[in-house]
């Protein structure tokens, strides 16, 4: 059931007729855009959406968070029974060297239950790939085993009370003794306890403990070391201490916790040294150089967490508007001319609040795709490159953050657009809502990801003006995209529509690809000139220490439009997949409604932003209402499209399990209207009050009418 590209919502009487596909209107072909949505790694997302339709992974909402934990971790053991968490280890420990199809596989859990997913992610994507990656073989041969079987349920202790992203300045360390040949872990103060780790409160029996490896009284920076917490019976192992969290706004399946640490000895052999290791008498090494270097290394091994969050965000969207759309292709409210109340999806607004993220949702789901492909190359080794995998690094920093920020958005919008069935629990939207709100600072905050992500746009954008003074600077700046504008004719097509101004000349131009390329592409290149112009004209005439405070200063201010222009890098990255899905299509009618689409999505970013591109004289007044104008048509256009285009997600009601999506609404309504119906055929149906008011009117209207026509008759006949 899950393979379907339809659901069997399809076979539901809706009371709806003008909700669907007109004759004469395209129609996509269902399977074909299925399949593109699916992606490379099809059968391993089929498999992981089977397997979330079986009741044994779904927890029932209102369970108490004991419940829960202790559900959530016998799931755990589903998982591993049923091989769907071996795909990304070894061969050599019974794994499957699937790197892209594990994290395809993972992505789809989040439907079964977000705790289990979550809680799956810590033990094998935090805690055993730390394992994995950062370890050597004889660290797999020794742990991974009993990892993946479960027999070793381990904590990711990487982030502090004290130091959450700033990871490079964590607390804790882990100070070398020669004559014992044993590590020292201690957390000297309260800011370096280690918090939020899943595993951590109850279940956990070790940890990957990151911390300052120290030697020789030199601090060789952040390395990994695998620290045992507990005893099989769940005792803590001397000198570790342990604190839960408690009750949080989501995710209460998992025994979030803190861990600190108090002269913890743990052999040499413990610290995971494929990037670092330690010999006997205290002498450190490294295949790498840089301490810089080496630390963003071994934090970038950890990257497959934001790919998992990423494609987990994009399948909370997806489920949040196929409830939404169904139920609002159903729902009835207010009456229209014809007597009868109006479908919600029929009134405009209520297309313009779900249709434009329908088409964030596909733009999405393939940047998703194409940044799990570029994952895949890396960690497969096809194409594991230092220039990749920070390629992979800066991508995944830029889609984590928008596709969690719009997940948020997308399940409270949909759950406002179905009113007080979207508050009820079994509908599911709330407590989506509830347990994704922390994907937005997991494995990253989004904030600062996007910092780190305009700090490469900076860094690339000045490798293309090394040793540039100011004046080259500002010239570049001045004249941003100059090729493109050419080659796009962007700046002239503004002056036509603004010579014309005609807006449906202006609207063609829209349609065009390159004019929506141009437009996106010159937001984030100007941004990123700006802020890099500011960064060189500070501390101008200054040195040293001076113009270190200044530069930092200017970086400061420039700060908000640098993560401006990072946000909308990722958005022209997704505009760009989105266009590199269309060429894959063939068939006409499909390509049509796509490309709509896609359309969609591209000006409602520019829609987004007019304020920018009309102050920056990128766009004309005319057609700045061409913009709105064309958002407006391609919506009301798609309106006719929307079920087809959520019911090829292929959610299948087992998985989705929210009682408004299944065609309950539809049934209301007809069974509301065969008795209305059954009313007027008897002759049985009361005249309502307001009615009985009309008719007289009319009829006061008439005999006024009939007295006037008769006095005018007597004076004519006088």
């Amino acid at each position: 059931m899950a393979g379907r590209s339809r659901s069997p919502r399809r076979e539901v009487p809706r009371p709806c007729e003008g909700g669907h596909v007109a004759q004469n209107d395209p129609r996509i072909d269902t399977d074909l855009v299925s399949d593109l949505l699916l992606g490379k790694w099809k059968q391993e997302r089929l498999e992981a959406r089977e397997l979330a339709a079986d009741p044994r992974v779904q927890s029932p909402p209102g369970i108490t968070m004991d419940e829960h934990r202790a559900r959530v971790f016998e799931q755990l053991q589903v998982l591993v029974d049923e091989g769907a968490i071996q795909r990304a280890f070894p061969r050599s420990v019974g794994g499957g060297d699937n790197h892209g199809g594990n994290i395809a596989a993972f992505q789809e859990l989040v439907l079964a239950d977000p705790s289990l997913q979550i809680k799956s992610g810590v033990q094998w994507g935090l805690f055993g790939a730390a394992i994995l990656h950062l370890g050597t073989q004889r660290h797999h041969e020794r742990w991974l085993p009993d990892v993946i079987s479960l027999k070793l349920p381990g904590a990711f202790a990487m982030t502090e009370i004290g130091h959450g992203s700033d990871v490079d300045a964590v607390g804790t360390t882990a100070t070398y003794d020669p004559d014992a040949q044993e590590f020292e872990i201690h957390t000297p103060f309260t800011g370096a306890w280690k918090d939020y780790l899943g595993n951590a409160a109850v279940h956990g029996q070790a940890a990957v403990v990151f911390a300052q490896l120290i030697t020789r009284g030199v601090n060789h920076g952040v390395h990994a070391f695998f620290v045992p917490i507990r005893t099989p019976e769940g005792e803590l192992m001397p000198g570790v201490g342990a604190e839960d969290d408690g009750v949080k706004g989501g995710l209460n399946g998992i025994d979030n916790g803190r861990l600190h640490f108090t002269h913890v000895r743990i052999p040499r052999e413990n610290l995971l040294n494929r990037y670092g290791d330690v010999a006997a008498d205290g002498t450190y090494s490294s295949p790498i150089e840089s301490p810089g270097r080496r630390f963003f290394t071994m934090i970038g091994t950890l990257v497959q967490g934001r790919v998992s969050l990423d494609g987990s965000a994009v399948r909370a969207m997806e489920a949040a508007l196929l409830v939404a759309i169904t139920y609002g292709n159903e729902r009835r409210q207010f009456a229209g001319a014809d007597g009868r109340d109006t479908v919600l999806l029929d009134y405009g607004q209520h297309q313009r609040r779900l249709i434009p993220r329908l088409a964030q949702t596909y733009a999405m789901a393939f940047a998703s795709e194409r940044l799990l492909t570029v994952f895949d190359e890396v960690f497969s080794g096809e194409h594991d490159t230092d220039e990749n995998r920070q390629d992979l690094e800066t991508l995944a920093a830029a889609l984590k953050p928008l596709s969690t920020w719009a997940a948020l958005d997308t399940l409270q919008e949909a759950r406002e657009a179905c009113g007080g069935a979207g508050f009820i629990a079994k509908n599911r939207l709330t407590s989506l809502r509830a347990d994704l709100d922390i994907y937005a600072t997991f494995e990253g905050d989004n904030t600062v990801l996007l910092q780190l992500v305009g700090k490469r746009l900076l860094t690339d954008y000045a490798a293309q003006f090394k040793g540039a003074d100011r004046a080259a600077l500002a010239r570049a700046a001045a004249g941003q995209i100059g090729e493109r504008v050419t080659r796009f004719g962007l700046r002239r097509i503004a002056q036509s529509v603004a010579d014309f101004g005609q807006v449906g000349r202006s609207v063609e131009n829209l349609r065009n690809t390159d004019t929506q390329r141009a437009l996106l592409t010159d937001r984030v290149e100007s941004m990123v000139a700006e802020v890099a112009l500011a960064l060189k004209s500070a501390g101008t005439g200054v040195s040293g220490q001076e113009r270190a405070v200044a530069t930092e200063a200017a970086f400061n201010a420039q700060q908000h439009t640098l993560i401006e222009a990072a946000r909308s890098h990722a958005e022209l990255l997704q505009w760009e997949a989105f266009t590199e899905a269309l060429e894959r299509v063939e068939d006409p009618d499909t390509l049509r409604v796509l490309t709509w689409l896609r359309d969609l999505f591209g000006l409602s970013l520019v829609e987004k932003n007019l304020a920018w591109y009309l102050m920056r004289g990128r766009l004309s007044a005319q057609r700045a209402d061409a913009v709105t104008a064309y958002v407006d048509r391609l919506i009301g256009r798609l309106r006719h499209q929307a079920l087809d285009l959520v019911e090829v997600f292929g959610i299948s009601p087992e998985v989705l399990r929210a009682e408004i999506a299944t065609g309950i609404e539809a049934e209301r309504q007809d069974e509301a209207q065969a008795y209305v119906d059954a009313q007027i055929a008897a002759g049985t149906r009361p005249v309502h009050e307001k009615e009985l008011r009309k008719q007289r009117q009319r009829e006061q209207r008439a005999q006024t009418t009939h007295v006037a026509e008769a006095v005018a008759e007597g004076v004519a006949a006088g």
